[in-house]
């Protein structure tokens, strides 16, 4: 069985699963505060990331305040004009 490691500069939880840490990475999240950019339907999509993971992701994001991106909030835009 493969030893979960979190990776250098990242606070992803250790307890999360090989496939949902590759799959969080390989998307260029390696944080908790980068992952809370993007909604749960969002990480959710991502190949590796099951309900599982998203518990294990809400918990740790809950204890450190954080929460993922509601659906109907977009990400900041610069306004033209």
């Amino acid at each position: 069985m493969a030893k979960n490691v979190s990776l250098p500069g990242g606070n992803l939880p250790p307890q999360l699963s090989a496939p949902a840490q590759r799959a969080l990475t390989g998307a260029g999240i390696t944080s908790l505060e980068q992952l809370a950019q993007y909604s749960e339907e969002e990480v959710k999509r991502l190949h590796g990331v099951g309900p599982n993971a998203l518990s294990v992701l809400r918990q740790a994001m809950d204890e450190r305040g954080l929460a993922f991106r509601q659906q109907d909030q977009d990400l900041p835009t610069q306004k033209s004009g």
